[in-house]
């Protein structure tokens, strides 16, 4: 099977580490999310009870990075099994194994399709009718592809979406050839979320890398502010325009400077178009369709993900299930003091405190103007609030 030779950005969220192979290392490191930007912590993952605490932990957050490091905690499992082992004593053992660590892992995130979707190619290779040795090998391979692939996904996505981003405003009359333009965005969608340069955060990239990005404005995104911690440091390192918005001060922003569309990524969409995403995502897109001010004109939405993301199963956001986060991660805060330069862990709310902490919230389609993915960009019919995500997919398909 070919590789993919994109190469990665110095900054990611996954790596093998001593330049060596996953079957060589049978391992892999995550950075620690949870204390960035101020310590880079590398955590080594060779179990599937280990991805599991770092997922459910957000020590790694994100959907296509959380089923990367599911499928490849599972390959580090069976390249680590001695030969007599009873998971690989028989056909059926080996796909019981399979079966009950997926189960497992679904667990840690429930929200994010992308973990599923990765899980069910995998229990999908390891019931074909081959021997346990074949069905171990083909198991570990799809482990590698699922990571591989999402590396060249994220380079399409934005060259997909940043291309007719700026078509459709130049088509629009909203600027002119070659004009910059200003893009808003939530949470963290780049390097730290992918395998690769990310999915709302890989367009905004990509608008830098061909100079027609004037700034990138991100939301701080509480409780766990993921802009203000991730995307600052990745738009850093990149050299990108960028200021942080506060949350609460998104409706001025759009009131009172000019900002051409709202990328945002996405942990599950649905046949309809309805998309689940980072908390705050569906106020925003309300604020950017219905403008405070009659002389602003609406800011389009997009929603960047890659097609394991559209999970075609369910056919509106009334059907997702939405992760309740706990409410101690609502009033704290983790940063760097000035007095000792260390790190710690702040509560700022009285203890005892009832606190509603939903991980994320549905955006009905209505509010979408379009969806990016690396095969191109599903917009809906003339008149209609939904998109037909389904047919689009399989026009897609068919044309591949």
């Amino acid at each position: 099977m070919s590789r993919v030779t994109i190469e990665p950005p110095s900054l990611c969220a996954i790596r093998i580490p001593n330049g060596q192979t996953l079957r060589e290392a049978k391992r892999v490191e995550i950075i620690d999310q949870l204390e960035l930007p101020h310590a880079e912590n590398w955590i080594s993952v060779s179990t599937v009870e280990e991805a599991f605490d770092a997922i459910k932990s957000m020590k790694i957050r994100g959907a296509p990075a959380i089923a990367s490091l599911a499928a490849l905690s599972i390959a580090c499992a069976l390249l680590s099994l001695p030969s007599s082992a009873p998971e690989t004593s028989s056909v059926s053992s080996f796909q019981n194994y399979i079966s009950n660590v997926s189960s497992y892992l679904l667990a840690s995130r429930p929200t994010a399709v992308n973990l599923q979707e990765a899980l069910s190619r995998i229990a999908a290779v390891s019931t074909a009718e081959k021997s346990v040795s074949e069905l171990v090998e083909d198991v570990i391979e799809v482990c590698i592809t699922v990571w591989e692939e999402d590396l060249e996904r994220c380079w399409k996505m934005g060259e997909v979406g940043g291309t007719w981003l700026l078509e459709k405003l130049e088509s629009e009359g909203r600027i002119e050839k070659g004009d910059k333009i200003a893009v808003l965005t939530v949470c963290n969608t780049g390097s730290l979320a992918t395998s690769g340069y990310g999915t709302a955060l890989g367009l905004i990239t990509y608008l830098h890398s061909i100079s027609r990005l004037s700034v990138a404005y991100y939301m701080a995104t509480s409780p766990y502010y993921q802009g203000a911690r991730l995307t600052s440091m990745e738009l850093k390192s990149l050299g990108v325009p960028s200021m942080m918005i506060c949350d609460t001060a998104v409706g001025a922003l759009l009131a009172t400077k000019q900002v051409h569309a709202f990328v945002a990524g996405a942990d599950r969409i649905v046949a309809n178009g309805d998309t689940a995403n980072k908390i705050s995502t569906c106020q925003i897109a309300n604020l950017c369709q219905h403008p405070l001010h009659p002389s602003r004109p609406k800011v389009p939405v997009l929603i960047s993900a890659p097609l394991t993301t559209v999970d075609l199963s369910l056919p509106s956001g009334d059907h997702i299930k939405i992760e309740d986060r706990p409410s101690k991660e609502a009033i704290t805060v983790r940063g760097k003091t000035d007095i000792t330069n260390g790190l710690v862990t702040v509560q700022f709310a009285p203890d005892g405190i009832e606190v509603w902490n939903p991980a994320f919230d549905v955006t009905p389609a209505r509010l979408i103007d379009a969806i990016v993915t690396e095969v191109g960009v599903a917009v809906k019919k003339d008149g209609e609030e939904q998109f037909g995500l389904k047919e689009w997919v399989e026009e897609r398909k068919r044309d591949t």
